[in-house]
């Protein structure tokens, strides 16, 4: 099946970007932020250049992992989906993301949909004649965390590598895509790029999977509660994540509006922005299964790479998982935005650190952009009365920056087509420090005093005008700041979304339209300020604290030192080592089989050489120490709330 997307989209009337749907089990974290912006500001763009733009995004609500959080959290399942579900809502609308709509698989329209097109590949047949769906038996390792079957050659020491748990040996009846039968043309595709994997090494990795054995994939489970039932087989429900990837199209209406279906899917070119970790699921069995349904593919598949927190891989058994809304509440949602896109090149393996979101706020937002709009707009204030003065004669500085100005406005288009946001935002800024080098350049200030008035009007024009071009580059990135600036520069209520200026040059401001006061757009962020609030935390991050019940099973001095007792603990489903100081109050006799309240979601330390994995809870006065010592009776691994 051909596309028609010849290298990149600038020629493309409309686009449809999707997410992942996200899945439910937990509140949203940072990583599923970072998609998110990333999508919102490529569709920004894309409104920006005058393009129709449909953008999805979801939840992800069925499976067994979703039916354990909602027993464990002892709700309702659909009432446990509909509260998790509200938190992504929910922090969506903090950082100013602006999706069209928000799919979620226990949607009824989405069920139906399901279930139409499951219906369609069963009754489908491939070009040797053969079933595309058949019922079959499978046996193997399955792991709970992932919701999938995974091979032995996955694991590392016998555990999923991702959950760090052993898989349970499945055995059960099933029903099969043919899988194999599409291999040859989902491969063909992406060759030819009419499949178009972004960047050029997720597509190499992809092409390698071919040469591993693909097999036939399961479309159903038989044991699980939650989820879609096959149309064809009442007592079979549909795979989670086979369920997920057609929300991409149940979403814009197959099975219920045509007509909504073939504009944005078989008229429009499809993005979708994925993480690596799902690669494999949306580049070979998601093409695969629309081929065997008669549909398109989708054009591009994006896969950014994974991030870890300060050198660590995120993960909530490490207590390393950034809450988004915190780091919302302090650089606020256009610092956010700005800030999660460009700590790394966008589509590789990074590094967040939070010490560096506070020197680039500073230095990018604070000092170069936020000062640049603020001195511009008080000058205007100073020596024309808040008026936009009249440009007389650009010279030399004013032509080159004119030049400038056009130059970064088709490179950072270009990027955007290429998916290179990082790139895109670094030709922005170099922008706002070439117009600052300008003004210290021109030096307005001294023209004042020489009353060079003709050359003050065109420098103050020229740095309004830049403000202006400025506000339209970084919109997507930073849409609240933005349409601040423009409301600033004077524009009306109709003209702060700056949708109408993509085919606008230079030029488009009126002299003589009054400006506001200038004001501080991006307050810099004081690390001592930082630092003195670190001893406040919130109810949602102590919320974040993993307390669980363990047992005492071995206790001994750590040679060396006389405080601390290296603890083997057992906390239900695992055995770790904790170390604490405490040999100082308790001897290693006495703590044998004694129940003990532990943190055990904190990342694990290095003391005296020994990994402690995990904090056990005491309380001190200036003389005693006392652990906090539970009922005998009680469970390893129960939960403390």
């Amino acid at each position: 099946m051909k596309t028609n997307l010849g290298g990149n989209l600038k020629n493309s009337k409309r686009f449809f970007f999707t997410t992942p749907i996200y899945y439910v089990n937990d509140r949203p974290h940072i990583g599923q932020a970072y998609t998110t912006i990333a999508t919102d500001v490529l569709v920004r763009f894309k409104k920006l250049a005058n393009k129709k733009t449909f953008f999805l995004t979801g939840t992800d609500e069925h499976g067994s992992k979703v039916y354990k959080s909602a027993q464990n959290a002892k709700l309702d399942p659909q009432k446990f989906c509909d509260i998790i579900s509200s938190f992504f809502k929910d922090l969506w609308k903090n950082l100013k993301i602006e999706y069209d709509y928000f799919v979620r698989t226990t949607d009824k329209r989405h069920e139906k949909a399901v279930q139409d097109f499951l219906e369609k590949l069963y009754n489908s047949r491939t070009e040797k004649g053969e079933p595309v769906i058949y019922k079959g038996e499978y046996k193997g390792l399955y792991c709970v965390g992932c919701e999938k079957f995974i091979t032995e050659k996955e694991l590392v020491g016998g555990l999923c590598p991702d959950h760090q748990r052993k898989p349970e040996l499945l055995s059960e009846k099933n029903y099969f895509f043919r899988l194999s039968a599409y291999l040859p043309q989902v491969k063909e595709l992406i060759l030819k790029d009419e499949i178009r994997i972004l960047p050029e090494e997720r597509k190499k990795e992809v092409l390698g999977l071919f040469k591993q054995k693909l097999e036939d994939f399961s479309i159903s489970r038989e044991r699980v509660k939650w989820g879609i039932t096959l149309p064809f087989d009442r007592s079979q429900k549909a795979y989670v994540w086979v369920d997920a990837l057609q929300n991409y199209i149940t979403a814009i209406g197959y099975g219920d509006d045509k007509k909504q279906f073939n504009f944005w899917w078989n008229e429009g070119e499809i993005a979708h922005l994925i993480g690596k970790d799902i690669l494999k699921f949306h580049c070979i069995f998601w093409p695969a299964m629309l081929l065997a349904g008669g549909e398109k593919p989708p054009d591009t598949i994006f896969v950014h790479g994974f991030f870890t927190v300060n050198g660590q891989k995120m993960s909530k058994s490490l207590g390393n998982v950034i809450d988004p809304n915190y780091l919302q509440k302090k650089y606020g949602s256009d610092g956010v935005r700005y800030l999660l896109l460009t700590q790394f090149p966008f589509g590789q393996d990074g590094d967040i650190q939070e010490k560096r979101f506070i020197e680039k706020y500073n230095s990018d937002l604070a000092n170069d952009f936020g000062n640049l709009v603020s001195r511009i707009l008080k000058m205007v204030s100073d020596f024309y009365k808040g008026k936009i003065p009249e440009p007389k004669s650009y010279g030399s500085l004013e032509k080159s920056l004119i030049d400038h100005t056009e130059n970064t406005k088709k490179d950072v288009f270009e990027d955007i087509e290429n998916f290179r946001i990082d790139s895109a935002t670094e030709k922005i800024l170099k922008l706002v420090r070439k117009t600052n080098k300008y003004i210290e350049e021109s030096a307005p200030w001294n023209l004042a005093k020489k009353n060079e008035l003709d050359k003050l009007s065109t420098v103050l024009y020229t740095g309004c005008e830049c403000l202006r071009i400025l506000s339209f580059l970084f919109y997507p990135f930073l849409p609240s700041k933005c349409k601040r600036i423009r409301e600033l520069l004077g524009f009306g209520s109709d003209e702060l979304e700056p949708v109408k200026e993509y085919d606008k040059s230079w030029g488009v401001l009126t002299p003589g339209t009054k400006v506001l006061k200038p004001e501080s757009l991006f307050p810099r962020i004081s690390k001592e300020k930082v630092m003195e609030k670190k001893n406040e935390i919130t109810f949602d991050e102590f919320s974040k604290l993993d307390l669980r019940v363990a047992e005492i099973k071995e206790a001994e001095k750590v040679s060396g030192t006389n405080k601390l007792l290296k603890l083997k603990i057992n906390i239900g489903d695992e055995e770790r080592t904790i170390v604490a100081g405490i040999a100082q109050y308790y001897s290693p006799e006495e703590l044998l089989g004694k129940k003990i309240a532990v943190v055990i979601n904190l990342a694990p330390a290095k003391i005296k050489g020994i990994e402690s994995k995990g904090m056990l809870l005491a309380a001190e006065d200036e003389k005693n120490l006392g652990l906090l010592i539970l009922d005998k009776d009680m469970k390893p691994g129960t939960k403390i709330h």
